[in-house]
């Protein structure tokens, strides 16, 4: 064989070998990984690392992917009982009890890609107050709710202590604290319609679906019997015919309440199905 034709065979073979490779992982450089190169993924990569039948725990968070595959919270790649490995968890975290510290416990593995990060729109005005302001992003509601749900309850357990007792000033205790109930109500079911806009993206979830409703319900109710224990202060001395409604409705309030806030827990504290 001639040494050319010869030559010409291994440079074919060379070129042949060089398209059966497998493509290169894109790598990227970047300064927040200390100078490394870093896998940039996209969220349909990033699913794959879902932590299931023995893969890695990947999550992601602005734009960082992590690996908390040796996190005791993440085994078998769900977390709390809610959040998904293999996900970006922007959005996700800004409603947890914890801030986003606790992820630089674990190892950065990559990026992911910016055009598939979709941040939440939200006027000027509002994401300036975040930005200077960052207690807002996660506490106006949760502190704000327990003054409702206190008053509310109160407000038939200082009836049954008046009931019990004879003492008038339970009673207008009750009244005092159906008062307060009401107007912390309105400041709790604002804060809880940001909270669901801003933390969950106003997703519609089985929990919101049962505390709208049931908060309006409470609401209306309250006014109701506020406005009626107003114009009839001695309604609860006189518990015969349409006054005993009055006493009933404010042991509503017991199961009312419970049932929201149960459901406003399991937001933040899922149970284990």
């Amino acid at each position: 064989m001639p040494l050319a034709s010869f030559f010409s065979i291994l440079l074919k073979l060379q070129h042949w070998g060089k398209s059966r490779r497998p493509a290169p992982v894109r790598l990227t450089r970047t300064n927040n990984f200390n100078g490394g190169f870093m896998k940039r993924f996209t969220k349909e990569e990033l699913t794959q690392y879902n932590g299931q039948a023995g893969k890695p725990v990947y999550i992601s968070h602005n734009g960082k992917v992590y690996d908390v595959s040796k996190s005791k919270l993440w085994q078998g790649g769900l977390h709390m009982r809610r959040h998904n490995a293999g996900t970006d968890l922007t959005t996700d975290i800004q409603a947890a009890p914890h801030d986003t510290e606790v992820l630089e416990r674990y190892p950065k593995v990559g990026t992911l890609s910016v055009e598939e990060l979709q941040p939440p729109r939200m006027p000027g005005w509002i994401a300036w107050l975040l930005d200077t302001n960052p207690f807002f992003r996660r506490h106006p509601h949760p502190m704000t709710v327990h003054f409702p749900i206190v008053f509310m309850l109160s407000y038939p357990a200082f009836n049954l202590l008046f009931l019990v007792t004879g003492n008038r000033a339970f009673e207008t205790t009750a009244f005092h604290c159906l008062g307060g109930g009401i107007l912390f109500t309105v400041v709790a079911i604002a804060t809880g319609f940001f909270t669901w806009w801003f933390n969950y993206l106003g997703r519609w979830m089985k929990p919101v679906a049962i505390k709208i409703p049931a908060s309006v319900v409470s609401l209306v109710l309250a006014v109701i019997a506020f406005i009626w224990r107003w114009r009839q202060p001695e309604v609860m001395s006189d518990l015969h015919g349409i006054n005993i409604v009055y006493f009933v409705c404010s042991l509503l309030f017991i199961p009312l309440i419970a049932v929201i806030g149960w459901y406003g827990a399991t937001l933040t504290f899922p149970v284990e199905k």
